[in-house]
């Protein structure tokens, strides 16, 4: 499909081509890959990985991309990385014809992405002589100098350990399949898993673990204004503080270069920018950016007298809108999320409770905010510190002041007043203003964890957020793991939904989703199952008050009211 095919819908008046355009590019710090090295890679057919800007795993092509990489990829400093857009920004076809909708779940098959990325590097270290024909391509020459090439192998290697020892533990089989990511896990894998241990490694292998828990990639409209996001709710929202929070976590995971350091002088014990790709500035600009994301409208005709009677369907007391409302808070104006366990897929909760050695963090702490980390602590509670320490080291001047040659002075003539004043930096240390929300936000997801959802068992409440409908006809596959193909099947009970079903961006405007016919991934199809617990599970959100006990006229209607929002 060229550009010009592509239709985009309607998300409002602030949503304009250039802020578009800086969405799809926008450097957020993610260091995936050197470049040079990403454009040397090949198939082992002998096409480059990066052919066809990466569109047969599902990603848009940007013919604007002066570097040749689709939408959501970025080149900063020689690295290939990941922007918002990449798992953000959804294609859909109707007839013939494609739709672009910026800030809905991609559909894109990023584990085979990660695996061939993998086996790319590892068949070019395969042999001396293909080791040899990769670095003639990277350096630019066909005789390139044998140290060069040597210290170029040393490189290649590191990153190799590296990116191999996650992707060889976390991704599983049967595989995700396209639309779907175990985001969080993956997140916990790679900051416990890569960023913790000894120099210059810094793996722990310990703490890499399956990511068997996949979610279909949320909608980013509206986003920023609701008070909780992430599927489980786990994070508080509302102002740019706690966006940042939120968007640190995640370009973490998506390979921003990271490693905590040890430094006993330093008012946190640990310098957390010293080794940091994060790109602030680049994160605060996107936020701004998805701001100005409007929810889709629905680009076909639209029967107004049905959706009337749908939209008395969905205003009924106990229906949809006990749920999926928008009910503003008065003191902060954000939108309240509700969440709430409606019997679908526990999966999630397993990774929210996973263990993880702390490594380079064990003992340390943020004062009044995160409290010491033991030896083995959760995975979440690391991720809290390595988030919640880079962005105050990143805003409090002090704290990002190279101490370096001031220990140096120090180790060879201490004086009493220097540690004194560092000793006391660090027992005074109170969060800036501007920063606090922070420390409400982290306590109370503490609290969170620590009652309701601290003990995974049978009985547990597995909560997820139920967001406002706005542009839901736009977001398929539905529930939180993406395991029911249209807002139709949604509307049946579990016994009457597909057991099974391709993923891809041929869309049905009856049924609100998914078409049954699919060709993009070949003969990938999700297979959903029976267990709560196998992060495939497709039941749940039925019964009085879901839509599933509702006559097939009134469902019709119910669908044609969902077309307005």
């Amino acid at each position: 499909m060229t550009a010009q095919s592509v239709e985009s819908v309607d998300q409002g008046q602030a949503w304009s081509p250039v802020a578009q355009a800086d969405f799809y590019t926008g450097d957020q710090g993610s260091q995936v890959i050197k470049y040079s090295w990403f454009k040397a890679l090949e198939h082992p057919d002998g096409q480059p990985l990066l052919a066809d800007q990466l569109s047969r795993y599902g990603y848009l092509t940007n013919p604007d991309n002066p570097d040749s990489l689709p939408v959501g990829f970025t080149k900063a400093n020689d690295y290939v990385g990941m922007t918002c857009a990449a798992c953000h920004t959804r294609q859909i076809a109707v007839g013939g014809k494609e739709y672009r909708i910026d800030g809905g779940p991609a559909i894109v098959d990023v584990q085979s992405f990660f695996a061939d990325l993998d086996r790319a590097v590892g068949d070019a270290r395969a042999s001396e002589a293909k080791f040899l024909a990769f670095a003639r391509e990277v350096i630019g020459d066909a005789n390139p100098d044998p140290q060069e090439v040597e210290e170029l192998k040393a490189e290649v290697k590191l990153w190799f350990d590296r990116y191999d020892a996650l992707m060889s533990r976390a991704l599983p089989k049967p595989a995700w399949g396209p639309g779907r990511l175990d985001a969080v896990g993956m997140i916990f894998n790679r900051v416990t898993g890569l960023d913790l241990g000894p120099a210059p490694e810094y793996i722990i292998e310990g703490n890499i673990k399956l990511a068997d828990a996949p979610v279909r990639y949320p909608f980013l409209w509206n986003a920023t204004i609701q008070d909780k996001t992430q599927w489980p709710g786990f994070m508080q929202n509302g102002n740019d503080v706690l966006g940042l929070a939120r968007n640190l976590g995640e370009v973490f995971g998506v390979f921003a270069t990271f490693a905590p350091k040890k430094e006993w002088w330093h008012p946190l014990g640990i310098n957390y920018i010293s080794i940091n790709s994060a790109n602030f500035d680049g994160l605060g600009r996107l936020e701004n950016l998805i701001k100005k994301i409007g929810p889709p409208k629905y680009p076909w005709p639209i029967d107004a007298n049905l959706a009337e009677k749908g939209r008395q369907i969905f205003e009924k007391d106990g229906s949809c809108i006990k749920c999926h409302r928008i009910k503003k808070d008065s003191l902060l104006g954000t939108w309240d999320t509700p969440i709430q366990d409606v019997g679908t897929d526990s999966r999630e909760y397993d990774v929210l409770n996973r263990p993880a050695a702390t490594g380079v963090l064990e003992g340390k702490d943020i004062p009044f905010i995160i409290p010491k980390l033991e030896e083995v602590d959760k995975a979440f509670h690391v991720l809290q510190l390595a988030v919640t320490g880079s962005i105050i080291q990143h805003n409090v001047p002090i704290l990002s002041f190279n101490m370096n040659n001031l220990a140096s002075k120090m180790m060879t003539d201490v004086a009493p007043q220097q540690l004194a004043l560092i000793e006391n930096a660090r027992a005074n240390f109170k969060l800036p203003k501007e920063l606090r929300p922070l420390n409400n936000a982290f306590m109370d997801v503490a609290t969170q964890f620590a009652t309701a959802n601290a003990v995974v068992s049978p009985a547990a409440p597995y909560r997820y957020e139920a967001r406002v409908m706005q542009g839901i006809w736009a977001v398929a596959p539905y529930l939180h793991n993406g395991s029911v193909p249209t807002l139709a099947a949604l509307l049946e009970t579990r016994d009457d939904r597909p057991a099974s079903f391709k993923i891809g961006p041929n869309y049905d405007i009856n049924a609100l989703g998914l078409a049954k016919e699919q060709d993009k991934f070949g003969d990938q199809t999700l297979t959903t199952s029976s267990d709560r617990n196998s992060g495939s599970y497709n039941g749940g959100h039925e019964g009085p008050g879901f839509g599933t006990d509702l006559s097939p006229d009134e469902k019709k209607a119910l669908l044609e009211y969902l077309k307005t929002l």
